[in-house]
């Protein structure tokens, strides 16, 4: 980069690339190929038995990705990162890096409702025991572990419950045990950089505010390089010991001369080749774009949301307003403890007339969009218990913050006046 600049607006325009030195393009191209010419057939060696580091196949690697990736990872404070077909791939990838069959991980209950099918389910189906722990006391974390667990997982800014996960409480318990702290920053980039708080791993659905524009979809792990996987051989096998399917390589050994990246290579090498959740160049440029304003988008729609949140607070038809920026007690001090320049642009609220009131307050929106996804520069509305969340029973939907009458604003970049006068027509046809 050619700034040593940490401020994230420098850093999503610069780092990782300038210019690309066989055309001078100052846009990072998009390099819409399977594969790569090797120099030689000891080149083609030396890249497959990682002596050389380089392009063998987009299943695995592409330039225009490596640009996210270098991008991202200098966001986060990471020290590599690895692009992914969605943000699922990215949740399943990260845990399934350093589980298999027989071992378990601790989960948060205040998660994303596709993220809890995910480990509560279809992982059960690999062998692996997702333990899910409420995080109101971080002590949970510590009572759920034993020698199998591999590591903690939760989510920065929780969707939809949104109430701020103690990043550095959990990450303290479990340094002490030897487990890594996965940290799901999808709903506050900018805001919070996970890794300055001890989390290990990082991960984005770059579908979300990365992209920012709702038009791909894709996901991003961080290595945050800040773990000893060496000092806990046991309870990290697959880093520590011969790996069959690439001749027997020890990752935390293998990749020394690179850095402390044997987490996020292995993933690469391993994961990606065998499953194949590419994300694909086009995409990757997309976010590449996106991520060119995240910056400035965040700032506008943390403001917006918050001036949504106060008129909420003060109407006749509305129960209770979930945001940080309203909460108190322990719930602010850990909100303020770790998000920097707003409180994201998530509001939840739940409607006195319940699920009846919802559904028309849902359908009177007119700018608003009812769709299933958060992040865009549009402003998005959902009533999860009928949709995100619907697949959980009623004990998992209230673990998770979801009641009949909730409903979940996602807060574009709209002029405030126009998104308010929107959720106020909507209210009084509710």
């Amino acid at each position: 980069m050619p700034t040593d600049s940490n401020n994230p607006e420098t850093i999503a325009l610069h780092a990782g690339y300038r210019y690309d030195p066989a055309t001078n393009s100052v846009a990072v191209p998009i390099y819409q190929t399977t594969s790569y010419q090797f120099d030689s057939t000891e080149h083609a060696a030396d890249l497959f038995a990682l002596k050389k580091f380089g392009n063998i196949y987009t299943r695995i690697m592409n330039p225009t990705q490596a640009v996210l990736e270098e991008r991202v990872a200098a966001l986060e404070g990471g020290v590599a990162a690895l692009a992914l077909a969605s943000g699922q791939a990215a949740s399943l990838f990260e845990v399934q890096n350093i589980c298999h069959a027989g071992d378990n991980f601790v989960c948060s209950t205040d998660i994303y409702g596709g993220t809890w099918n995910l480990f509560a389910n279809t992982m059960a189906t690999m062998g692996i025991e997702c333990r899910f722990v409420d995080p109101k006391d971080p002590e949970n974390f510590r009572r759920a572990t034993d020698e199998r667990t591999r590591c903690y997982y939760g989510e920065t800014l929780p969707n939809p419950k949104l109430k701020v996960f103690p990043i550095a409480e959990v990450a303290a318990i479990g340094r002490e045990q030897g487990v890594p702290l996965i940290m799901d920053n999808t709903a506050a980039p900018v805001l919070c950089r996970p890794l300055q708080h001890g989390a290990a791993i990082v991960m984005h659905s770059t579908t979300k505010y990365i992209g920012g524009h709702g038009t791909s979809i894709g996901g991003i792990i961080v290595d945050g390089g800040n773990f000893d996987w060496e000092a806990h051989a046991d309870r990290f096998p697959m880093l520590n010991t011969p790996d069959p399917s690439y001749h027997g390589a020890v990752w935390t050994e293998a990749v020394k001369p690179l850095g402390p990246i044997a987490y996020i290579i292995k993933a690469r090498v391993t994961l990606l080749r065998d499953v194949g959740a590419a994300m694909s160049p086009f995409n990757a440029f997309m976010f590449v774009q996106g991520l060119e304003t995240l910056a400035l988008r965040i700032r506008e729609q943390c403001a917006n949301a918050s001036k949504v949140a106060a008129f909420l607070a003060g109407h006749a038809k509305i129960d209770r307003v979930i945001f940080p920026g309203q909460q108190s007690g322990e719930d602010r001090r850990r909100a303020d403890a770790v998000l920097k320049g707003g409180y994201g642009a998530l509001v939840g609220f739940e409607l006195k007339g319940g699920r009846d009131d919802g559904r028309k307050f849902i359908e009177a929106l007119k700018m608003f969009y009812h769709v299933a996804n958060i992040g865009d520069v549009r402003s998005l509305a959902i009533h999860p218990a009928t949709t995100t969340h619907s697949q959980l029973s009623a004990e998992e939907q209230a673990q998770t913050g979801v009641t009949d009458g909730y409903v979940r604003l996602s807060i574009g970049i709209e002029h405030a006046d126009d998104i308010l006068g929107d959720i106020e027509q909507a209210l009084a046809a509710a």
